[in-house]
C-alpha cells in the first residue's frame, strides 16, 4: 500500500501494471444552490423563471458551471441503455471527460466529489472499472469523434506516473488517442511531480491546470489547504519546464484574513509565472464542507476582491472569458466543440454525460463516506451495468432553450443571436424576455447593438458578469429549482 505521502511526493510507484469537473470547470465546486425566487408566470424555457434578481440578492448564489446542476438529476426507471440515448445524436464533436475521483487531502473549500488517502489497490480496481465502462460506452457509440478532452477530478495526479501511463493506454484503445485533441489535466502543487508531468506531456497534455488558491501560506492554512509557497513555486517550475502549451493558475479571494494587499501579492506572484489563462474564484463555504460551519456575511468584501483582480489582469493585458477565467490574447486551444449544443462522454463515478435530451451520470454526493460508498460500488459494476444510464435529467425543449441561454449569456461574448435562431427557430430576445427586462433594469445588459464587434450580442456588462453567480441561478427553470430544493445533502 502506497501511503499518501509518498503519493504525494511521486516516490513511490504503483503496483498494479502500467496499462477526465465549473464548463469543465476547475476549482471549487458550485454553491448552496439557487434562493427561492418568486414565481413570474410560464416561460418558455421550461416551466417558470427569471425571478429573485432584487436588490437584496447577494451576488454569490451559486456557481453555474453546468446546467442543470447535479442535484436536479434523479434515478432513471427504466434504465435506459446507452445504445438506445445515443441512437441519432450527432457524435461528430464530442468532448471525452475523465474523472479521477481521488486527492491527497480534501481542502476546506472543496466538495467535489472526491477521496482521499486511496490505496493502490482502490486505484488500480477504479482504473478496471473505467476501463469496462470505456468499453461499454464505445459500443454504444456510432462513429464518434472527440474533438477536445479533459482529465479532472479529485486530482488526476493523484495517480502515480504508472497509474496515469495506464489511464491512457486505456483511453486510446478504446476512445481516442489523447495527442490528437486538445486535453487538459488538473493537478495540485504536492502531486505536480516531474515523473508525473513526464507522462503527461508525451501523452499529449496541452493545458495543465494547478489549484494555488493563495500565495500567502497563512491564507492557505485558513483555507484547510496546508501548503508552502515554496512548494507552490517548485510546482510551477516544473510545469513549464515540461513545456505544456498552457498553464492556467486557480486564485481564490475571499479566504479569511485576506485584504487587498494581501490578494495583490498573490495576483502579482501569479503574474510573475505569466500563466495563459488564471481563473478567480469567490470562496464558498458549503453544508458538509469543512467551511460549512463558519458561514459569515462577506459579499462587498469578495466583491470588492473580485473587482480588484480583474482590474488588474485586464491592466495586465488579459482579456476576460466569464466571471472567473481571464486569458492571454491569442493562447486558446483552437477547437470545434460547442458547449451549447455538442454532446459529452463522461467517463468514471463523477463524470456526467451530456446528450440533447438527457443528461446523465451516476450518484451524487459530498460527505466523505457517501463518497467513499459509491466509488466502492462502482468499481463491482459488471460490465453489462455500464451499458445503461442510471441517474439523470431529461431537457424537454425549454430546458434546451435555457440550458443555451444560461451557458452563452454567463460568457463575455454573450449569446449569439442568429447561432440560437438557427438552433431553435425562435429569438431568445422573445423567449426570454422576461428575464432579459429584469437583467436590463439592473443596469447588468448590455443595450442591443452595442457589441464591440458589431454584432447584436446578447450580452452582460461588467457588472453583469460580477454577478453571474446571482443571474445564473435566477435564470433556472422552476421543474429544475424544485428538483434541486428536493434533494437530501449526502
Amino acid at each position: 500500500m502506497t501511503s499518501i505521502s509518498a503519493r504525494a511526493t511521486g516516490t513511490a510507484e504503483a503496483a498494479s501494471p502500467p496499462g477526465g469537473g465549473r464548463g469543465p470547470e476547475p476549482g471549487p465546486a458550485p454553491g448552496p444552490g439557487p434562493v427561492p425566487l418568486p414565481d413570474p408566470g410560464p416561460v418558455p424555457g421550461g416551466g417558470t423563471g427569471g425571478g429573485g434578481l432584487d436588490a437584496g440578492t447577494g451576488p454569490y448564489q451559486g456557481y453555474v458551471y453546468a446546467y442543470p446542476h447535479k442535484t436536479a438529476y434523479r434515478p432513471l426507471d427504466p434504465r435506459p441503455p446507452l445504445r438506445e440515448v445515443w441512437a441519432g445524436e450527432p457524435t461528430g464533436s464530442l468532448f471525452l471527460y475523465l474523472h479521477i475521483p481521488f486527492c491527497e487531502m480534501r481542502c476546506g473549500f472543496c466538495n467535489l466529489f472526491t477521496r482521499t488517502g486511496a490505496p493502490e489497490e482502490l486505484v488500480a480496481a477504479y482504473l478496471d472499472a473505467l476501463e469496462r465502462q470505456a468499453h461499454a460506452v464505445r459500443d454504444a457509440l456510432d462513429a464518434p469523434e472527440f474533438v477536445t478532452a479533459a482529465i479532472g477530478g479529485g486530482t488526476p495526479t493523484y495517480l502515480s506516473a504508472g497509474e496515469l501511463t495506464r489511464l491512457f493506454d486505456l483511453t486510446e484503445k478504446t476512445m481516442v488517442d489523447l495527442r490528437a485533441v486538445p486535453l487538459s489535466v488538473e493537478t495540485s502543487p504536492a502531486t505536480a511531480t516531474a515523473d508525473r508531468l513526464a507522462v503527461l506531456a508525451e501523452r499529449g497534455a496541452t493545458r495543465v491546470s494547478i489549484g494555488v488558491q493563495s500565495f500567502v501560506d497563512a491564507e492557505a492554512r485558513a483555507a484547510v489547504r496546508p501548503q508552502r509557497r515554496a512548494e507552490v513555486e517548485a510546482a510551477l517550475g516544473r510545469i513549464r519546464e515540461a513545456g505544456f502549451e498552457a498553464l492556467n493558475l486557480d486564485l481564490i479571494y475571499g479566504i479569511d484574513g485576506q485584504t487587498e494587499r494581501s490578494w495583490r501579492h498573490s495576483l502579482d506572484a501569479a503574474l510573475a509565472w505569466r500563466p495563459e489563462e488564471i481563473y478567480l474564484y469567490p470562496l464558498y463555504v458549503r453544508p458538509l464542507t469543512g467551511l460549512g460551519r463558519r458561514a459569515r456575511d462577506w459579499d462587498d468584501h469578495r466583491l470588492g476582491l473580485y473587482r480588484q483582480g480583474r482590474d488588474h489582469l485586464l491592466a495586465a493585458g488579459y482579456e476576460q472569458v466569464s466571471m472567473r477565467m481571464f486569458r492571454l490574447p491569442g493562447t486558446g486551444s483552437a477547437t470545434e466543440y460547442c458547449c451549447q449544443s455538442d454532446g459529452m462522454v463522461g467517463l468514471g463515478c463523477g463524470a456526467r454525460s451530456y446528450t440533447s435530451g438527457l443528461h446523465y451520470s451516476y450518484e451524487y454526493a459530498v460527505a466523505a463516506g457517501q463518497v467513499r460508498a459509491i466509488i466502492d460500488d462502482y468499481v463491482r459494476l459488471a460490465p453489462e451495468e455500464f451499458a445503461v444510464a442510471n441517474v439523470g435529467f431529461r431537457l424537454d425543449p425549454g430546458e434546451r432553450r435555457r440550458r443555451h441561454l444560461i451557458q452563452s449569456l454567463l460568457q463575455a461574448e454573450g449569446v449569439d443571436p442568429a447561432a440560437y435562431r438557427d438552433r431553435f427557430g425562435t429569438e431568445a430576445a422573445e423567449d426570454f424576455g422576461g428575464e432579459l427586462a429584469l437583467l436590463a433594469e439592473r443596469g447588468w445588459l448590455e443595450p442591443a447593438g452595442r457589441s464591440e464587434d458589431g454584432a447584436a450580442r446578447i450580452r452582460l456588462t461588467a457588472e453583469g458578469l460580477a454577478h453571474s453567480d446571482a443571474i445564473g441561478p435566477a435564470l433556472f427553470s422552476g421543474r429544475v429549482r424544485a428538483l434541486m430544493a428536493g434533494y437530501e445533502a449526502r
